[in-house]
Parts: structure tokens; sequence; C-alpha cells
């Protein structure tokens, strides 16, 4: 059965997208793991050492897997899910799957189990990769609600040896039958890619759920296979390395570090953990960078920690280095020339402090640096550029894939660029922001009023709120439904005091209030790590978490951040009050989504009490 029967396009669109003369994903792949045989594809760690992984290993193991599961049973249009940390076994799963005509849906494995449950049960998943255990245990709590899996197949089966179950095997035991099964039926994968067409769905991609429960986005191949050309301008190669840590379920993880590299040669470098990603980093140096703000805030919060230990040369010369460099960055954002006292003034800095600077980050080596996911500060961008470090901005959604990027040759603060090739860009009477290119979306799974309502005469609705310049760059606004209008009437994109209040060190998360309210009030996130650095470094006493952030003098600590940043703000879009959420949040609160960002909504709710305190008389 073939996807097309199975999953109803809502575009109907049939359009190609040659990469290489290919045009389905699995066709690339034959092509380039034909072309590359040993030169090196991944690392990985393993007992503190990096492995690397061929090319030729990375084809071997995807035929493996693909043809294990055509001996399962699979069908052409079948889903299959995995639900792992990223790790070599993800890639190896994601190609195995679509080399067999199946259809990939990456869950978060940050999900609790009864939002797996409904993953599985929407997309009607047959087979199952879970990485470990723990994951593994989210699966069984509701498999009485899963009679569609078939299958669950471990990655690591570490503490699983005395498991007696029908249903689950470990990932060794899929190989063992992919290489009999290929014996048996040889040339049969070519065959099933060769015929793949670019309509057939690759990917089902749940949105992380900002409201409401997920929506399954399906993605064909035409999607990926035009998402390699996002980096206009800049040419990724076989010569450079990418780190790879944010969940590959998200759209723009799997462009980075999956589709990108298929196509370039790029090496793919696994992070050990979620928290060993800054020494992975300081260790391999990735030429290619790719993070969402959080990322980008961490790492100039740890200069900012770094700073206030120093001697009061390494202060002085930090301070001096970055006003040095400053005239610099923002000629270059203007789109102004530097002239030559810039230049050197930016070459001594750069000697001197910021190359230490971008050592301990594990940025030296970096040539192209990108953001995306989020909006970010612009006091962010103009520190990074001022250390040499010019970061890309990239927009796009899961729906339409990134859309729009920043040039280096053409820098505008406050925009996320221009569209790329055959993306076009238009903003509704209310100011949404429009998008259409011939390789977009096909539409919600079981959904089909929010597909209606989301692609409209072949415009993705987009949700965010912007403008277009005259020369075609984009600056997003804010989400529409974010949107806050004061009891006075005004008009507030809670967004641009939030992204400012974020690049302070000691502020993690902000979400700003005051729809039909008198005045703006503020829910804070502090950033556990430096916070609990100044209370060290400054003598106030706390046992845990919640008791550092009641402390008076932290209390204090940000209300001079929130202060500090009121002054570039009228009066109406200042913040009066605030108050800290004094929990410490993970992806798998229920406040957060798996990509770290605070849901609005939910948290205005959950935490109501401390917000009508903020608003009683």
């Amino acid at each position: 059965m073939n996807a097309e029967n199975k999953y109803q396009s809502a575009t109907g669109n049939d359009r190609a997208f040659f990469v290489d003369g290919c045009d389905t994903m699995p066709k690339l792949f034959l092509k380039k793991t034909a072309e590359r045989g040993d030169k090196i594809a991944m690392r990985e760690k393993d007992f503190g050492i990096w492995q690397s992984y061929t090319w030729s290993d990375y084809r071997a193991r995807a035929f493996e897997i693909a043809q294990g599961l055509l001996s399962l049973g699979l069908q052409a249009g079948d889903v299959v899910s995995i639900q792992s940390e990223d790790c070599k076994e993800w890639v190896f799963a994601d190609l195995g799957i679509m080399l067999c005509g199946g259809i990939v849906n990456g869950v978060y494995p940050t999900y609790q189990s009864n939002q797996v449950a409904y993953t599985l049960q929407d997309s009607n998943c047959r087979f199952l990769f879970v990485e470990d255990e723990e994951q593994l245990d989210k699966y069984l709590d509701g498999e009485d609600e899963l009679p569609n899996v078939e299958k669950v197949i471990v990655f690591d089966w570490k503490g699983l040896r005395g498991l007696q179950h029908d249903k689950v095997m470990p990932i060794e035991r899929l190989y063992t039958l992919g290489q009999e099964f290929g014996r048996n039926n040889p040339g049969l994968i070519e065959s099933i890619v060769e015929k793949g067409k670019p309509d057939d769905l690759a990917l089902l991609i749940y949105t992380s759920g900002t409201t409401g429960m997920p929506k399954g986005s399906m993605i064909p191949q035409r999607y990926l296979m035009f998402q390699t050309t996002i980096t206009t301008g800049v040419k990724q190669t076989e010569r450079d390395e990418i780190l790879t840590y944010l969940p590959l379920c998200h759209v723009a993880e799997r462009i980075f570090s999956i589709c990108l590299p298929i196509s370039s040669g790029c090496v793919i470098n696994f992070a050990e953990s979620p928290e060993t990603v800054a020494r992975d980093f300081q260790e391999l140096s990735p030429t290619f960078v790719f993070a969402v703000p959080r990322v980008w805030e961490k790492f100039y919060s740890r200069v900012s920690t770094a700073m206030s230990e120093a001697t009061w040369i390494g202060k002085t010369s930090y301070r001096l280095a970055v006003s040095a460099s400053r005239s610099r960055a923002r000629k270059l954002i203007d789109g102004l020339t530097p002239n030559l006292l810039d230049v050197v003034k930016y070459k001594l800095a750069d000697l001197l402090v910021f190359r230490n600077i971008k050592q301990l980050l594990g940025l030296d080596r970096a040539t192209y640096l990108a953001s995306g996911a989020a909006p970010i500060s612009n006091s962010l961008l103009e520190w990074y550029l001022a250390l040499g470090l010019p970061i890309t901005e990239v927009y796009g959604q899961t729906e339409v894939g990134v859309v729009t990027t920043t040039r280096p040759d053409r820098l505008r603060q406050g925009t996320v660029g221009e569209a790329i090739d055959e993306v076009e860009l238009k903003l509704s009477d209310q100011g949404e922001i429009l998008v259409r290119h011939p390789y977009q979306f096909d539409g919600y799974l079981n959904q089909p009023e929010k597909t209606r309502e989301t692609i409209v005469d072949g415009w993705v609705h987009t949700g965010d709120v912007g403008e277009i310049d005259e020369n075609g760059q984009l600056k997003i606004t804010d989400r529409m439904k974010d949107i806050i209008i004061t009891a006075g009437g005004k008009n507030v994109t809670p967004s641009l005091f939030e992204n400012e209040l974020k690049f302070s060190p000691f502020v993690s998360d902000a979400v700003v209030i005051g729809d039909k309210r008198k005045y703006l009030t503020c829910l804070v996130m502090i950033d556990k790590e430096n916070v609990e650095h100044y209370a060290q470094t400054h003598s106030i006493p706390f046992t845990d978490y919640r008791s550092l952030c009641g402390q008076p003098e932290i209390v204090e600590l940000i209300g001079e951040e929130i202060r500090s940043i009121n002054k570039r703000f009228s009066s109406v879009e200042q913040i009066k009050k605030f108050r800290l959420i004094d929990v410490l949040l993970t992806a798998e609160d229920e406040e957060l989504t798996p990509t770290m960002k605070l849901k609005r909504s939910y948290v205005s709710n959950k935490y109501n009490g401390l917000i009508e305190d903020m608003y009683d008389r």
C-alpha cells in the first residue's frame, strides 16, 4: 500500500525538488553513501571515547533496519516511531524506516506516558523504537491502549536482560533479522527506493503543543529535499562538523543534523547527554552550529559568570575588548563597512581576549552559526557579533520548514532575513505572516478542520504577527495569540521585553502578563546555576531552589535587571511588578515544551494566584 493511499494530502502537490539528480531523501542517501564509502559520517562517545562511524556503516545499519522491518511485515506507508535521545541508532532507524517506505514519527523522549500513548494512537504506529528501559516503561504503562503497536525495538538493552515480552526485542535482534532477509531478497531495498515519489509521506512531526494536544504535521519527501537549500550563500562541506544535541523530533534539528549532512557530507557528532553539551562543545569545537536562543543565552551566561570570577585585569580587558569591537559590530548591523581603525581594534581584541572566550565556549572553529525556533534578543546578537561570531537567524515552522534566513552581507538587526528561493511571504489584513511554497507540508493528520484553518488557498497561516520592510526583510513581532491589549487599549508585544530580560545571565525565561489589565507584570524563571553562584559569592544563605527564589537579595537582583530594561521601553510597556516561579522546571514539566519554551497560557493558569497577587489593590 502506498503512503498516499493511507494519508490524504491537503495540497494535492506532487512537485519535485532535485538535489544531485535525486527527488527523495532515500535516493539521495543511497547515492551519497555509495560515493563516500569509508569517509567518516558520525561520531558518538562510548565509555568516554569518541568512536567514528563511516558512511558505509551508516548505510549498512540503515539497510539492516529496513530489511528487518520488512521481515516483521511493515508495509509502505506504515508509521514507525522513534522515542529516544539523539544517538547513532536514531539516525540509523530514521533512514532505515524511509528506505523501506515507512513514515518516521519522532516522539520526544521528555514526553510522559499519556503523551506517548496519544501520539502512538493518533499516528496508528505499528512499530516503535525506544532508547532504553526508561523509555520502554512509558510504552508499557499504556500498552493496553496500544494494540496497533506490533513490535518495540530497544536500542540499549541494559537492565532488560531478564525481560520476557513477546512484543519487545533488542535492536541487535532486528539487525540479525535484517541481514537474513537481505540475503534472501537481494536488491529489494534499492527497488523500493527507486519507486519512491516526491509526494510520498516521509515524516509525521508532532508540534510541541504550546496549546492543547500536539498536531501531527504530514511532511512529504519534497519538503525534506527543498530544505537542503536553506544555507543559501553558505557552503556546508564534508570538512564541516556539527554537534547534534537538540531533539531530532524537532524539524530544525532534523534539517541541520540529518538532511544537510546527507547532502553535504558534514560530520555529525552526537552529544553524550543533554547535561554534557557544554563540555562536548569544548571538546569538539564544531564548525557548523545551530542552536535555539536558550543555548545562545547559556553561552553568554557562562562568559558573564567567568568574568565575575576573573581578576581585575581580566575584567578590565574584557570590558575594553567588547567596547572596542562594538563600533565594528554596529556598523555591520547598519549595513556599513567598518573602517580600518574598527578592524584593527577588533583584531587586537580578538587576539588578546575573544580568542580565549571562543575556546571556552567551543566556538573557536565555528564558521557558520544559526539561531531559530524562537525569538532572540538583539542585544545578544550584537554581543556575539562584537566577538566576531555573526549569528544567522532562520525563521520557519514545522508546517513550512525554514523559509527565511539573514545573510552575512545584508545584516538587518531585528529581522529574520529574507525569503529563500521559491518561498512567497505576505501579510494578512491583521498582520499575520502567510507563507507559501511548492514543498510545504500536506496538512494535519486526522484533523481536516485544523488543516483547512491553516492552509487557505495554498497559503499557510503561521499565527505569527510581523512586518516586511522595503528590502523584503521579515520582522517577527509576536504570536497573534500572545499580543497583549491593556485595559487602556494599548497593544503590547510581550516577547520584546521577555527577550531583553532573558539576555540577563540571571534569567532563564519570563512571561509578561497584562491582557485587559491596567499595567504589565511578569513571571520570571531564574537561571539556577548563575543565581546560585551569585548567592554563594555574596554569602546569601539558601537550602534549595525554592528558598533561593525567596531570598530578598535575589528578588532585588532580578528587580534591578527589570528596572534596567524598563528604561528602554515606554511607560505602557514597562513591568510594574514581578514574581519568581520558585519551582525548578525541566522539559518533563507541563509548563515547558520539549524545546524548553514556557507555555504562556498554561503558566498563566497554573500561577494565577501569583498573578492576581500582583494586581491585588
